[in-house]
């Protein structure tokens, strides 16, 4: 990293640190993406920690966290991969919560571990800062079989600094029981009937006209970490978060305005509990399965919860994503990567590749119901351990994912943006101010976040 470069990069660590302490250290956080308490990605969490010597080259450190299903599945390939090359694995699995204050004091300090999984969103600010180790080369195989936007995701000024391991993105489950009561007799079942804004309304007015008491119409899986994926109703209104140069922030605009009137009103009609707001501890997928919503916004990485949760209580299904400008969904899910500091470097290359490898990438996927990156695996029929006839829904959802989106919320200060968009949304949903103060609070904010990476700021 260039001098320049690192200590821009240092300013902005002590600047950030402190808010991302509050936020990933307080709050339930995201495995493959937020979740909450019971049937989070990141609940069940084992602190199974092994030694994380360093200075041997026939040994890798590598830090990971996720489900108990997906810590299993890392452990099973990391042991499969010591014992095919003769070397040691040595794997490390904690809270998502505390892995970024983790990784960042190791990266500070040259103890970081030679591997370590991290989200799409805190993705950016690691490779274009230096920290991480190039791949361009070793993953020439992978990334000739991934989407354009997927590379994107673990890319910097084009060179590619990590493996996009899987996909996951929200659909919208429902309980066909409550809406048939309430008169919603046919759901959308392809892509091209999705409901619109308008239609979406309309039902959801009928669901709180003709739902059981306790019942509300349905609620949007924002918290915690989660509050990047309001932005998914920007890009349906035609949005974006940036210019395309993403040197500027754009959402004061016609776009911008309509998808935070229509998602405020989800709050004035009474159409979502108040209690699901982006800053609530409150998780809608625990009201899903507890009886007293009659659809929700549920990523795929649920699935496995809902189908342990719910048992055979009541029947529910997926259905697409309601559609304005155009369809939209977020990009939620994880990367792994590699220290530019790596011990062995190019073990570790290797072991990023053996990761992203279709056998190992198929596996992974299948028994965590998650969704392979690579195009030829997109074609396959993954045998998900549960959930399986939910999941072609979910696999339609990311074909809408806009090399533009993946973009906006991979950009360097991506992980202070979400904090942002939480805060100044809150003001709006719960405290009613104006749409277009919050509008021009973001701007201001994500503006200044991008002027402190370029240093330009004070």
């Amino acid at each position: 990293m260039v001098p320049e470069r690192r200590e821009g990069w240092l300013r902005a660590q002590m600047v950030s640190v402190g808010r991302r302490a509050v936020v990933r250290g307080g709050l339930a956080g995201l495995a493959a993406a937020t979740l909450g308490p019971g049937l989070a990605g990141c609940a069940g969490l084992t602190e199974r920690v092994s030694s994380t010597r360093r200075g041997d080259r026939d040994r890798l450190t590598v830090q990971v966290y996720g489900t108990d299903t997906e810590t299993g599945v890392y452990d099973r390939l990391a042991r499969q991969f010591a014992q095919d090359r003769g070397v040691s694995v040595d794997l490390t699995v904690v809270p998502f919560s505390d892995f970024a204050t983790g990784i960042d004091a190791g990266l500070l300090s040259g103890t970081a571990p030679d591997v370590f999984r991290v989200d799409y969103p805190t993705m950016g600010l690691y490779a274009s800062t230096g920290q991480l180790l190039d791949v361009t080369d070793p993953l020439a195989d992978l990334t000739a079989d991934l989407r354009p936007a997927f590379v994107g995701a673990v890319s910097f000024e084009d060179r590619v600094y990590g493996v996009p391991q899987h996909v996951d993105t929200t659909a919208l489950v429902y309980r066909p029981d409550v809406l048939r009561d309430a008169g919603v007799t046919a759901v959308p079942d392809r892509p091209e009937d999705a409901w619109t804004w308008e239609e979406f309304g309309e039902v959801a007015d009928r669901l709180r006209d003709g739902a059981p008491d306790g019942f509300s119409p349905f609620a949007v899986n924002w918290q915690s970490a989660g509050a990047f994926r309001w932005l998914t109703w920007l890009f349906m209104a035609g949005g974006h978060l940036y210019d395309e140069a993403r040197t500027s922030c754009v959402i004061e605009g016609e776009a911008g305005t309509r998808a935070l009137d229509f998602t405020r009103s989800f709050f004035e009609r009474g159409w979502v509990p108040g209690t699901t707001s982006t800053k609530s501890a409150t998780f809608p997928d625990a009201q899903f399965t507890a009886g007293r919503l009659a659809m929700l916004f549920a990523g795929n990485f649920l699935v496995p919860a809902f189908a342990e949760t719910i048992g055979d209580r009541f029947d529910y299904a997926v259905t697409y994503q309601p559609r304005d400008e155009r369809r939209a969904t977020e990009l939620g899910g994880n990367a792994v990567v590699a220290t530019k500091d790596a011990v062995n470097p190019e073990l570790a290359a290797e072991f990023l590749a053996y990761l992203g490898s279709p056998d190992a990438m198929a596996e992974f996927c299948a028994e965590s119901v998650l969704l392979p990156t690579r195009e030829s695996l997109a074609d396959r029929r993954l045998d998900f351990s549960v959930g399986g006839d939910l999941m072609p829904v979910y696999a339609d959802q990311i074909t809408t994912i806009e090399d533009r989106d993946v973009a906006d919320v991979t950009t360097p200060t991506f992980a202070e943006t979400n904090v942002d968009l939480a805060n100044e949304l809150e003001q709006t949903f719960l405290g009613g101010r104006a749409t277009d103060a919050t509008l021009r609070a973001l701007a201001e904010k994500v503006d200044a976040a991008a002027a402190l990476n370029d240093g330009t700021g004070a």
